[in-house]
């Protein structure tokens, strides 16, 4: 065993929660319905996966595969980027820690054999090396700049069979006003039908948004500490998902009187962090196997 090989075998992460990554319970909860009612329903088709980072959602992706499908995950990993932009973002958020070996060390930890991986642009696609019509679910979390995200997303079209679904990452954030863009222009110019919106992700199909929409309303997401709601968009129905935010809890007389004891700038710092944490609480809650 080569030095390389022993320390991916050491750095494998003994629980799914250990993947480092940004996807959150939520949209595990939403991937894994999804595909497991297309799979009950006798639909089949290959899965794609455009910016995999370290393999936090490929390896859900790899627990519905049924025989004789496949998935693909594109990704540079620790190539150089194509473009100055692109190797900007990358250089600003992802650098340093993605690496293919670590990639494959993670997924290899809950399954028997790796993806077929392509490492390079993810507009290496676009030549039709996946086959037209061939998949049935389509996860996009590349690059964030319009230009590309608008191809990752001709590439999920046409890659998807009739009633395939795409789920689209970071279409809202405030850092990614491309894919906010490019998601939206595919909605209004490009006949992208929203299914689902949650605090991260946009599912939508090119197919039928309205047997999708029922496949996700059998499931009681209220039970299980979601909040379900509607909304019209263009004249199409769309669901929204997110988490139920707990009422704060009083702070204790003794927690007060401490905070009213020190000195300004401490307390306002103090009030700062928490502030903080129960933000991030609320968006991005703690991660679930």
């Amino acid at each position: 065993m080569t030095t390389c090989e022993t320390a991916a075998v050491q750095s494998a992460p003994l629980r799914r929660d250990d993947i480092p990554g940004w996807f959150f319970s939520l949209d595990r909860a939403a991937f894994g319905h999804l595909l497991a009612t297309q799979s009950a329903a006798g639909v089949a088709g290959d899965i794609l996966e455009l910016g995999s980072y370290l393999g936090r959602s490929a390896v859900l992706l790899g627990d519905h595969l049924r025989p004789g499908e496949r998935l693909t995950v594109c990704d540079l990993f620790d190539s150089d980027a194509g473009d100055a932009d692109n190797a900007a973002e990358m250089a600003m958020s992802y650098r340093r820690t993605l690496t293919r070996s670590a990639f494959e060390a993670n997924y290899l930890a809950f399954h028997d054999a790796l993806p077929e991986i392509v490492q390079a642009p993810t507009s290496a696609l676009a030549d039709g090396r996946i086959p037209a019509d061939s998949c049935r679910f389509v996860h996009v979390d590349a690059s964030h700049l319009y230009e590309h995200v608008a191809g990752d997303i001709a590439v999920a079209r046409a890659a998807l069979a009739a009633d395939g679904l795409v789920a689209l990452d970071d279409y809202r954030s405030e850092h990614t006003p491309g894919v906010s863009a490019a998601v939206w222009e595919a909605v209004f110019t490009g006949g992208l039908r929203p299914v689902l919106l949650t605090p991260m992700k946009f599912y939508g199909t090119w197919g039928d948004a309205a047997a999708a929409r029922e496949v996700l309303l059998g499931r009681d997401w209220r039970a299980e500490g979601y909040t379900v709601d509607e909304d019209t968009i263009g004249g199409s129905r769309v669901l929204r998902l997110n988490y139920q935010v707990k009422a704060p809890v009083q702070r204790s007389t003794p927690r007060r009187l401490a905070l009213d004891l020190l000195p300004p700038v401490a307390t306002r710092a103090t009030r700062r962090v928490l502030r903080t944490l129960r933000e991030r609480r609320a968006v991005q809650p703690v991660r679930a196997v």
